[in-house]
């Protein structure tokens, strides 16, 4: 009887298990293949087209020598950095205050979310008319303060921080709704014991509030690190790399010597190096999190 029981566990929601095949084909070859024809390809010599002409790890070591690769891992970390925490901050805080129930939360809700509905493109166009010397600057200067001065652009310290402030702008408002839906959620019994209890209402957010809402945060974590990794868009519009190379991205390196500059074999060794990075961090992380689960659900 065991043995007849297996085919009927294989044939079990056939009719589903045949349409998720043509997603399972789409991940198979689009993601992982792809992943490997991008790591077979890295160790090129590769130009214009792929070719199988291997350099070993000529294209990796020609890429850590680039001062230019060295300044967009640093500008990446610096925006990763500064956006994680500072969304996650800003949008908790506006989120308790949102919680409270205050008057006209919908039109509130609405305007800080109506920055993320915007694409980087326009939100880099934007800050760029925004702190270029004929905005903000201009603006101060004719109110009397002629020797007001911005360089947030022109300045190859500062510009990745225009970048940063223009990030949070349009990403904050998403990090909010977040944080204020997983607020809603939070059992209104728990308030009233902690006031029972005459716990402050500071240490009831950090000490109980939060850690129950572990899930919001991951959630809020994920999508973060997502826009982190990906950043372009905002970069080409607002800087365009510039001043000179101080204000480059990684993606944008990839970009540039994969389609512009016409050297694959070097796109694809920045790129592969992007991808080791980000399993590095998330497989401990994946591991930590569910083989967590599985033990204490064991």
């Amino acid at each position: 009887m065991a043995g007849d029981r297996k085919p009927l566990g294989l044939f079990r929601n056939l009719n589903a298990k045949i349409a998720a095949l043509p997603m399972i084909a789409t991940v198979l070859v689009v993601f992982i293949g792809c992943t490997l024809w991008t790591v077979v390809y890295s160790f090129t010599s590769s130009r214009s087209l792929p070719m199988l002409n291997f350099v070993g790890i000529d294209q990796y070591t020609r890429l850590f020598k680039s001062s230019r690769w060295m300044v967009s891992v640093e500008n990446i970390a610096i925006y990763g950095c500064l956006s994680l925490v500072f969304s996650i901050v800003v949008g908790f805080i506006l989120a308790v205050f949102m919680d409270q129930k205050i008057r006209f939360e919908n039109t509130f809700r609405t305007i800080f979310l109506y920055p993320f509905a915007l694409s980087f493109i326009v939100t880099g166009l934007v800050w760029q008319w925004i702190l270029n010397p004929l905005g903000i600057e201009k603006v101060v200067r004719d109110l009397g303060f002629e020797s007001f001065n911005l360089p947030l652009l022109t300045d190859r310290s500062l510009v990745i921080y225009a970048i940063v402030i223009a990030g949070l702008w349009q990403g904050t408002g998403l990090v909010m709704a977040l944080m204020l839906a997983g607020l809603r959620n939070i059992d209104e019994e728990i308030w009233k014991a902690a006031r029972v209890d005459g716990i402050p209402t500071w240490k009831t957010y950090v000490f109980v509030i939060i850690p129950m809402m572990r899930p919001v945060f991951v959630t809020t974590l994920v999508l973060i690190a997502t826009g982190i990794v990906k950043l372009y868009d905002l970069v080409v519009a607002m800087t365009n790399g510039g001043p000179g190379i101080s204000s480059e991205v990684p993606a944008k390196y990839v970009y540039d010597f994969m389609f512009a500059w016409a050297n694959l074999g070097q796109g694809l060794a920045a790129s592969t190096v992007m991808l080791t990075t980000v399993l590095i961090i998330l497989i401990p992380w994946a591991m930590l999190e569910f083989g967590g689960r599985k033990g204490r659900a064991g």
